[in-house]
């Protein structure tokens, strides 16, 4: 491989929030066991060498005042959303710097709707919706995703519909692909989603910033790119952060198409001055989204693969009664465990302790809705994917 995806980093004291906090208080790691990170959502591998070799050419000049975003940066996204996505037509005026998708989510919810107001999600259901809705005090109306008789999640349209129709429904939130669950939606599922949502009048936030990491024959299909109405409906969120790992640098955008909805969307922003982009966090993305960070990428989908593939094997080999989707997309695997606990007599908490104890520090599925499951985050190094292989099998899946 011509990039680097072995070398384990040692990120603690590195401003890593991954390793410095154990999500779990009341548990300690065994004394003389290191805690390896597979919770918050970014990687553990030495970024592109394109991305350093940007920010510290930048680091060259020494100053660092007030600027404007040049048109470099909007190329860059034009570029990348053209040759990664098939998306032809997106124009500068479409694209809007964000502090994060968290932000921009909050920035639409703020700008199109009010206090109490409900808005749709699919359950399991990423954390950070969860804690954006409550914060502003909307109300989360849930439709379930389940999976079908061959382990893969399904969208229930009808369900969706009729959650819109009997709460009012006027704004939803659509994961693209899907976190936690790992689905690359198809066109056909995005266009039988967004007819639901124009049936009913709805505006789209679409979270699309999962949008590089697919595997296989499964490729990302931007909502905006199904119909003339999801382009103008939908206000879509990518950022380089969970490509790269740059998540610690700040940096998202959104693409809205409808003019009137983007005027909106960005009056609001605008009002509070939250959106101001750091240097440091352009030239990433410049960096990122240039022919060397599209190598790496290329590389970096195979060693996720690899990666995901070995625990689904190892675990459903090792530990009967668990079970788990293969992530069509994303680094992250969610955990079924539900069979294994029944049949072993160990309740959920405890078989999180365990793990915690042992050192593998995951993440509960209750926070995204699912108690009976376990969030996995493989984004290291293989070598380290082994070790939590064997923790799991010698110290945690244990009777």
């Amino acid at each position: 491989m011509e990039f680097d995806f072995t070398t384990v980093l040692d990120r603690r004291g590195r401003d890593a929030l991954a390793v410095d906090v154990v999500p779990y208080p009341d548990v300690q790691v065994e004394e003389g066991v290191r805690p390896i990170p597979m919770w918050v959502a970014d990687m553990s591998f030495p970024t592109a060498p394109s991305i350093v070799e940007a920010v510290q050419k930048r680091l060259d000049h020494p100053n660092f005042g007030y600027f404007l975003l040049p048109d470099a940066y909007y190329r860059s996204i034009i570029d990348w959303q053209r040759t990664r996505h098939g998306v032809e037509g997106l124009k500068k005026e479409q694209i809007g710097y964000e502090n994060g998708v968290l932000g921009g989510v909050s920035a639409v919810l703020r700008s199109l709707t009010n206090d109490g107001d409900p808005i749709l999600v699919h359950s399991p259901t990423y954390v950070g919706f969860l804690h954006v809705l409550h914060g502003l005090n909307r109300t989360v109306v849930t439709s379930p995703l389940t999976r079908d008789g061959d382990g893969v999640w399904r969208m229930d349209y009808a369900d969706m519909d009729r959650k819109i129709k009997e709460n009012g429904i006027r704004v939803v939130i659509f994961c693209s692909p899907h976190n936690p669950c790992g689905r690359v939606w198809t066109r056909e599922e995005i266009e039988r989603a967004m007819d639901v949502y124009r049936e009913n009048g709805c505006t789209v936030i679409s979270d699309e910033i999962w949008a590089d990491l697919t595997f296989g024959d499964h490729k990302h299909i931007p909502t905006q790119s199904v119909s003339d109405d999801a382009k103008n409906r939908t206000v879509a969120f990518y950022a380089p952060s969970k490509t790269f790992s740059l998540a610690g640098l700040i940096g998202s955008y959104h693409i809205i198409y409808n003019e009137a909805l983007r005027k909106t969307v960005t009056d609001c922003g605008d009002a509070t001055h939250y959106n101001s982009c750091n240097v440091l966090s352009l030239h990433a993305l410049l960096g990122a989204y240039s022919p060397a960070g599209a190598r790496w990428l290329d590389e970096l989908r195979t060693v996720l693969y690899r990666n995901l593939t070995y625990v689904k094997d190892f675990m459903e080999k090792n530990f009967p009664g668990v079970s788990m989707f293969l992530p069509e997309g994303t680094y992250m695997l969610f955990l079924n465990c539900r069979g294994w606990c029944d049949a072993h007599h160990v309740p959920m908490d405890e078989l999180l302790r365990r793990g915690v104890r042992a050192g593998v520090i995951w993440q509960r599925g209750a926070d995204f809705g699912d108690s009976d499951s376990i969030r996995l985050n493989v984004a290291l190094p293989f070598s380290l994917v082994e070790e939590v292989m064997r923790r799991l099998k010698d110290r945690v899946f244990v009777d």
